[in-house]
């Protein structure tokens, strides 16, 4: 078992709305983490892919009038969208008698139509939170985290063979039967091979036109498949920095798979020396270091990535309150050295701090008023503005 972070965070959420939404894959722990709730508050669980849970919500004023004073969790809410408006209803009519907290836990694992649903029905009633594969500060063996991911079944695997065993089926789940489940109707091979050439090119610019070549579809197409990989929670789509420098800047995002141990999966590299000699290393572990980051920022941070046609380039920025710009800079070398083309954007954009995330743990300053830092270092500077 992993004591996850986010409990606090949860117990607090429902200790001070109607009810909550949690988001994330499939599988990240969501079911487990809400079942803890059970033991320290009068609760009940029902799962909506169950016949038998669903069934008794065919009349839900009268399940919820029998249950009025336990939170009822509902788990996988995106099944059963039409289940937003009489909770409203019910929502407001507890209100009324005074019941203004703890109501429902909804668990769900695609976030845009669940959002919509939600925040269309039970808007002012409602609040949200997203629930991430396990991060650096959650165990500590942070190079096996890396290689199989933050998936608990995975990362907790007895074997690395046992651990890619489970992403595979894994993988193959989400193809074959829970995507059709929501409704796009796309070949199970096709959407295989999109999530593979996603995965070779890890941190990489989105280019609609390449991907579409290579699966002989058109670019709106591929640019379809993006969208839909961002909306299950799988894929970070990571926006450029806006800036008012007249910069030429690149206006492409880029892409990561935001699982590292689904990357490596989708790629079959099973141990640490498969992925230290394979040409994706650079880009996985920026991708490792940048998820867990934006696990951790405040909620209103603002983030994305600098580039420049010419060359300046910052790995990320972010805005973690009002007018304070960090620039992030990331190596996997455990003696970092900073780019030319970092400075140059750091000169263009005036960051407040910089830093270098690099594969240690001692923080040392460098030149240019820089900050070599590892990754649960800068993390912790995070938590505590």
């Amino acid at each position: 078992m992993i004591d996850r972070e986010i409990r606090i965070s949860l117990i607090e959420l429902v200790d001070s709305n109607p009810a909550v939404v949690l988001l994330g894959p499939r599988q990240v722990g969501k079911t487990t983490l809400a079942r803890e709730l059970e033991g320290i508050r009068p609760a009940i669980y029902l799962d909506l892919e169950r016949p038998s849970d669903l069934a008794k919500l065919e009349d839900i004023e009268a399940y919820c009038a029998l249950h009025r004073d336990k939170l009822i969790i509902l788990d996988e809410i995106q099944r059963a969208p039409e289940l937003f408006a009489p909770l409203r209803g019910i929502i407001d009519e507890r209100r009324r008698r005074g019941q203004k907290r703890g109501q429902f836990l909804l668990l769900g694992s695609a976030s845009v139509a669940l959002l919509k649903q939600s925040s269309e029905t039970l808007a002012g009633r409602v609040a949200y939170l997203e629930m991430s594969p396990v991060t650096v500060c959650e165990v500590d063996d942070h190079s096996k985290l890396w290689l199989r991911g933050g998936f608990p079944e995975s990362y907790l695997a007895s074997s690395h063979k046992q651990s890619m065993q489970w992403r595979q089926n894994f993988i193959r789940t989400y193809l074959e039967r829970d995507i059709p489940q929501l409704g796009p109707r796309i070949p199970a091979e096709t959407l295989r091979r999109f999530w593979t050439m996603l995965a070779h090119n890890q941190g990489q610019l989105f280019n609609a036109s390449a991907l579409a070549r290579g699966l002989d579809v058109k670019s709106v197409t591929t640019a379809r498949y993006l969208d839909l990989m961002v909306d299950l929670l799988l894929v970070r789509r990571l926006q450029p920095w806006v800036s008012n420098l007249g910069r030429r800047l690149v206006k492409a995002p880029k892409v990561y798979i935001r699982d590292s141990g689904l990357c490596h999966a989708l790629l079959g590299i099973v141990t640490l020396n498969d992925i230290l000699g394979h040409p994706v290393v650079g880009g996985s572990w920026e991708g490792f270091v940048i998820e867990n980051i934006l696990n951790h920022v405040p909620p209103n941070a603002q983030v994305g990535f600098y580039r420049t046609t010419g060359g300046a380039e910052i790995d990320l920025v972010i805005e973690p309150k009002p007018g304070e710009v960090w620039a992030i800079e990331i190596k996997r070398s455990s003696a970092p050295k900073v780019s030319k083309g970092f400075h140059s954007a750091c000169e263009d954009i005036a960051p407040r701090r910089k830093f270098v995330v690099y594969n240690g743990q001692e923080s040392y300053p460098m030149k240019g008023d820089i900050t070599a830092v590892g990754l649960v270092g800068l993390i912790d500077q995070l938590k505590s503005l």
